[in-house]
């Protein structure tokens, strides 16, 4: 009878077995510590004992684990990153350019991507997990979580808000300046002589950002003099349209939407109901960022992931650089609050009455 078995490769570095710092040690013929120092780039050594070591961790296939060698140390220069969602352009956009720039900065990133959520405990879930990797701070770029869920872990470990603005003290923003998205969007239609208006956004527990947006719209409409009908609305794009064009049939001459989805939602179901845009209905969004978007002539407001991005990084950096607890005498003084404000894209779904 002959019987087979399978077996882990005894050469190091072989399938299912991790290369360490013994292995190369043990390969270059020199100790465990000349093996980390030379890898590490630290401490001196004759240039052929260097050029060895470095041959046989190449050769086995060594990877160094830098959050480990880290923990070791008792410090991590790893920053946790929580993203909504990056299939949607604009978090997608804002993911690559916030790796981008920690990479241009020095800094590593580990991300964990949320969602739909109920309520946020996923994504406070999430932030757990994050916090058992020992990370140093968190950048958190989902509108979905509330500032009494975030508080907790501010006491624990720095926190950037990227993308939504945020009061609670000690958590620090750089946040698109959504009002004055709303009030740009909004003065331009006015400016197209539309008195007759809709507002279709996200409620504020679905998108707070849409509901900044939606609330800066009708306060500028209504202050020159528009009559504005207000739709606070669910997460899906879909959702409220019917009664945006309902409303439409009703004397409405525009429909403003606080996001490029549900803009799109809107021309969709025009198009079905048999209205042209702008023929029949001017039609507005905002994001930007959708692909396309220009050849479709979107009238939108392009909003600054880049800045955004690279204010979040750089704040960041900051607050993990060792002077930094002596910047401020007080927590309040020290928070970092920075806007940034888009461009208006005038398009051509919106014209004059």
């Amino acid at each position: 009878m002959s019987s087979s078995s399978s077996s882990l490769s005894s050469e190091p570095g072989g399938p299912g077995l991790r290369v360490t710092v013994s292995d190369v040690a043990a390969a270059a013929g020199v100790s465990r510590a000349t093996a980390t120092r030379a890898l590490k780039g630290e401490g001196r050594f004759a240039p052929e004992t260097q050029e060895r070591i470095l041959a046989e961790a190449e050769r086995l296939g060594y990877v160094r684990n830098t959050m480990a060698a880290e923990l070791a140390a008792g410090r991590t220069g790893t920053v946790g990153l929580m993203l909504r969602d990056a299939s949607n352009p604009a978090y997608g956009l804002l993911f690559s350019r916030l790796q981008d720039e920690a990479h241009r900065r020095g800094l590593d990133l580990v991300t964990v991507t949320i969602g739909a959520d109920e309520q946020g405990a996923e994504q406070v879930n999430a932030l757990h997990r994050l916090l058992g990797m020992r990370v140093a701070g968190l950048i958190v770029a989902t509108g979905g979580i509330t500032a009494a869920q975030l508080e907790p872990f501010a006491d624990q470990v720095p926190i950037v808000r990227a993308g939504r603005v945020e009061t609670a003290t000690g958590i620090h923003t750089a946040h698109y300046d959504d009002p004055s998205h709303g009030t740009m969007l909004a003065s331009h239609v006015l400016s197209l002589g539309h008195r007759n208006v809709v507002v279709l956004s996200g409620a504020s527990d679905v998108s707070f950002a849409e509901h900044l947006r939606a609330s800066a719209m009708r306060e500028t409409l209504v202050a020159g003099g528009a009559s504005v009908t207000l739709l606070s609305a669910g997460a899906a794009p879909t959702e409220g349209v019917d009664e945006a064009l309902a409303a439409v049939r009703d004397g409405a001459t525009a429909v403003m939407c606080a996001s490029d989805y549900r803009q799109l939602a809107v021309m969709r179901a025009s198009r079905a109901a048999g209205l042209s845009v702008p023929g029949d209905v001017s039609v507005t969004g905002c994001d930007g960022i959708l692909p396309g978007a220009d050849l479709l002539g979107l009238t939108t407001l392009r909003i600054p992931v880049e800045a955004v991005a690279a204010a979040a990084v750089e704040t960041m950096q900051r607050l993990l650089s060792p002077d930094a607890d002596s910047d401020s005498d007080s927590d309040s003084e020290s928070t970092v609050r920075q806007a940034f404000v888009g461009t208006l894209v005038p398009g051509t779904t919106a014209a004059a009455v």
